[in-house]
């Protein structure tokens, strides 16, 4: 397959879980009336972006996967024919929490999860309250529209990941995320197109849109959406979504750009492993 049709996603948390699963249930029968094979979702998207605060009320999220929101969209995956990327607050047993991405082939089969290595420990970003670090490596997915990765949020800034996901064969790299207006602005502008074009491969970022002060009042963060995808060339796939709408994207990603890309640059030929010893030193 060359040519995928890839969609996207950004919304507003509503207030409750139940009618976020069912908009993003909505939003992948519309990508699929759209002709896309593989739909994302943003980062944890069935709940509120709860590192904003530290509070135990939040672990009620937190669901087996494969469990009841991975069935229900297999399900959906299967009735559909379309692959899903989809990120969850994962318990693995009571007091082993992951922020997960599980991946569902679009015949309904569950290919496996990534968990996300990088917990930040940061203002409105207390993550290391929820969640461990990842610990299944940086796993690829054969589906039926390629190969493809998961990288989440934080791990973006860390380009050990992105590299890592080349080597294992990853032809498109979906990025959720809940990121926040300020420092990080510049920051969402760069690295995913950087890492495009460092690793040969497309990047599909989305990002949590809107204001949750239905959640948090006056703590609430203001996430700016801005999602888009990238190409190996490092160029945006169509324009950059809406700053402050609730918003689906869909995207023709042509994966043969990746020879094309990879054969002008020659990096994997070029880079120089023996010599990057000190890059994993503790």
């Amino acid at each position: 397959m060359t040519v995928v049709r890839v969609a996207f996603t950004q919304a507003t948390w509503t207030g409750d879980k139940e009618s976020m699963i069912a908009l993003h249930e909505a939003w992948t029968r519309e990508a699929a009336s759209q002709g896309a094979q593989i739909i994302a979702f943003q980062e944890l998207f069935y709940g509120p972006y709860f590192g904003i605060t530290q509070d135990t009320a939040y672990y009620d999220y937190a669901e087996s996967v494969p469990g009841p929101t991975t069935e229900r969209f297999a399900a959906l995956a299967k009735e559909l024919g379309i692959v899903m990327v989809l990120p969850v607050y994962e318990e693995e047993q009571p007091g082993v929490l992951y922020n997960t991405a599980a991946v569902i082939d679009a015949d309904g089969s569950y290919l496996g999860k990534y968990r996300k290595h990088h917990i930040p420990n940061l203002p409105k970003f207390w993550e290391k309250f929820y969640f461990r670090p990842g610990n299944l490596g940086y796993p690829v997915f054969e589906t039926a529209v390629g190969t493809i990765g998961v990288n989440i949020c934080y791990d973006r800034h860390f380009p050990e990941g992105w590299r890592v996901l080349a080597l294992n064969g990853a032809q498109i790299v979906f990025n959720p995320n809940a990121t926040a207006p300020g420092i990080s602005n510049k920051l969402w502008e760069i690295e995913q197109p950087a890492a495009a074009v460092a690793n040969g491969y497309f990047v599909v970022a989305n990002n949590r849109v809107g204001l949750e002060d239905n959640e948090y009042g006056d703590q609430a963060v203001n996430f700016y959406g801005s999602s888009y995808a990238v190409g190996p060339d490092g160029n945006y796939v169509g324009e950059v979504g809406s700053s402050s709408e609730n918003q689906l994207i869909v995207r023709d990603l042509d994966l043969d750009q990746i020879r094309v890309v990879r054969e002008r640059w020659q990096f994997f030929r070029d880079r120089r492993p023996d010599a990057y010893g000190p890059i994993v030193a503790p």
